[in-house]
């Protein structure tokens, strides 16, 4: 089945996120990207207006959120925003470790709301968006301490 997914990354990474769609296709796996890049810039500075009226409704109609996890990240309010804003919806929250991304790099709404963190392997991305797995895996690809997640829906 194809997955719609907003894939909340920084822009410095916007060519990874294209990297990680076609590693998904190229494994047969059809996903919908609508997530927020540099091709498309636009002239925002509104922190509200960026939030409501762009990222909003691009999170709203996708089926989850995946997170690539990245250096810099972690400073990101958007990413944070977009994470929580996710798990008020009660969409499924994926972390995808970026190829250089580390443990200090993982924002921590997505250490609070993430139901799989995955390294960068197509079929453990899929299985990780489609429900099949809840593993938190370390950027290593270890298996992380399983954790309790709290959700609340609004």
């Amino acid at each position: 089945m194809a997955k719609k997914i907003f894939v909340a990354h920084i822009h410095e990474d916007d060519q990874e996120v294209g990297d990680l769609v076609k590693l998904l296709a190229d494994h047969g796996h059809w996903v919908t990207d609508s997530s927020v890049t540099q091709d498309e810039p636009n002239k925002a500075k509104d922190k509200d207006y960026i939030r409501y009226q762009i990222l909003a409704p691009r999170i709203d109609e996708s089926d989850e959120l995946v997170v690539l996890v990245s250096p810099g990240m972690r400073a990101s309010e958007h990413v944070e925003w977009e994470i929580e804003y996710a798990n008020k919806l009660g969409k499924r929250i994926v972390g995808v470790w970026a190829r250089n991304g580390t443990e200090d790099d993982l924002p921590d709404a997505l250490k609070d709301y993430a139901d799989a963190v995955v390294g960068w392997q197509a079929e453990r991305i899929y299985e990780a968006i489609d429900g099949q797995i809840d593993n938190w895996e370390t950027s290593k690809g270890e298996l992380r301490e399983t954790q309790d997640i709290n959700r609340h829906n609004c």
